[in-house]
């Protein structure tokens, strides 16, 4: 007979306490693999067994050492975030200090940078670690509130004993992603957090929105600044003969001449020299402007000698890349879902695949061609020149390493291409994954 999972939203809003009680009989009963009344909901039974996989203890509480203030300096400049402080503090802080709550910021490792709000909670959260600088990553304290909203990509409200370390039961924590309305990239999380006591069923709804509207005001920030870098670069792109762009420091267009139009380019890490190789646009000269660069494309759109190293890190459960280096200079490009998927594949099968083949890897039907087509069209704009096609292969001379997750069920958890559940269901029985 199936169980219910426990409706905490409903039954916190009739009596806390009771609901309280019932989540720690079930929390107790799961980890002693015995059988509750009510299942955990799923986000937060997928969540304690993760933490169970991981080794994480749920009877006693770990912390991490805390950043250096000259670190958490740094890492506040750097961060998105700071642009939508405002945002967040209107949103939030007002209700949260008179709920007996706290606003917790922190980035996409779950270092907290900025918190605020009622005093009186600031001092209890001293006492459960959650302090400015410290790590709240899902796999360091278990279940909460700042590090499964980062994991499952949306909001997570963790109440009373739904924490998988025992000693954060008496609190709540409420938190939403922040991504990059660029490109999608988790770029932090907030949450508000304080005593179960004080859990208002309508919380989530209520930070979830806050965080919307921080990305709608980074998504006003980036219109405004490409704005700005092409009414500087117009006039120089006019008098500009062959291919060229303007783009910003991420490498996001703003203007182009000469070309079809692109949303972004791969930037170096670093542009050190006046002459780079870009994976879309070959050998090209590269010149500063006030909030970007001018990107001047050569005839040569052939990779030069020496880009052979190719860094396919799949090693985060949701968060890859590809990293290309050598030649003029090195980058790195995060992935989609799907795009991480097929480079896994292509990987696998060093001599190639056709888009047949990949589509029977990925829908197991390989009649679904134009949709690995217009995928792989994609993929090539800025992995082109070191990935072939007839069959779609990485280049011969290219050396290339995929990094894995160390627990099987973390490849590209996501995935449900046949190819990769097999590749997965291989792992688990021979205890590690293997590329070939």
């Amino acid at each position: 007979m199936t169980r219910s999972p426990v409706d905490v939203t409903r039954l916190a809003a009739v009596d806390a306490a009771q609901a309280a009680r019932v989540l720690d009989e079930v929390r107790n009963a799961t980890l002693a693999g015995q059988r509750a009344r009510l299942d955990p909901r799923p986000v937060i039974g997928e969540s304690w067994e993760r933490m169970l996989r991981n080794g994480v203890d749920p009877d006693h509480d770990f912390r991490a050492g805390l950043l250096a203030p000259d670190e958490i300096e740094r890492r506040r400049r750097d961060s998105p975030l700071r642009h939508v402080l405002p945002v967040l503090r209107e949103g939030l802080l007002s209700v949260a200090d008179a709920a007996q709550h706290i606003m917790v910021v922190a980035d996409a490792e779950g270092r907290l940078l900025w918190r605020e709000g009622s005093r009186s909670v600031l001092r209890k959260a001293d006492g459960f670690g959650l302090e400015v600088g410290a790590d709240w990553g899902e796999n360091v304290v278990g279940t909460n509130g700042v590090g499964t909203p980062a994991v499952v990509r949306r909001p997570v409200q963790v109440f009373a004993a739904e924490h998988f370390v025992r000693t954060h039961a008496t609190w709540t924590c409420t938190g939403a992603p922040i991504t990059d309305p660029r490109d999608g990239r988790l770029i932090g999380v907030v949450d508000i957090s304080g005593p179960w006591e004080t859990m208002h069923p309508a919380t989530l709804a209520w930070v979830d929105s806050v965080a919307k509207l921080a990305e709608a005001g980074l998504r006003e920030r980036h219109v405004a600044a490409l704005d700005r870098l092409r009414s500087v670069a117009a006039p120089i792109l006019a008098r500009v003969d062959g291919r060229a762009l303007a783009v910003d420091k991420d490498g996001w267009t703003a203007a182009l001449t000469g070309m079809p139009y692109v949303d972004r380019v791969a930037l170096p890490r670093t542009i050190g020299t006046e002459r780079i190789w870009l994976p879309a646009l070959g050998v090209c000269s590269v010149e500063p402007l006030p909030g970007g660069w001018l990107v001047r494309a050569s005839d040569d759109e052939s990779a030069p000698r020496g880009v052979t190293r190719i860094v396919l890190d799949l090693g985060q459960p949701r968060r890859w890349s590809v990293a290309v280096a050598g030649g003029m200079g090195a980058w790195t490009h995060e992935l989609s879902p799907r795009h991480a998927e097929l480079l896994y594949l292509l990987a696998l099968h060093r001599t190639g695949r056709s888009a047949a083949g990949l589509a029977d890897d990925m829908f197991g039907d390989p009649a679904r061609t134009v949709t690995v087509r217009a995928e792989m069209s994609r993929v090539r704009r800025y992995l082109g020149a070191v990935l072939a096609h007839r069959p779609y292969r990485f280049s011969e001379d290219a050396e290339v390493q995929v990094v894995l997750p160390p627990d099987p069920q973390d490849l590209l958890p996501h995935s449900t291409a046949p190819a990769i559940l097999r590749s997965r269901a291989a792992a688990l029985n021979s205890g590690q994954l293997r590329m070939g």
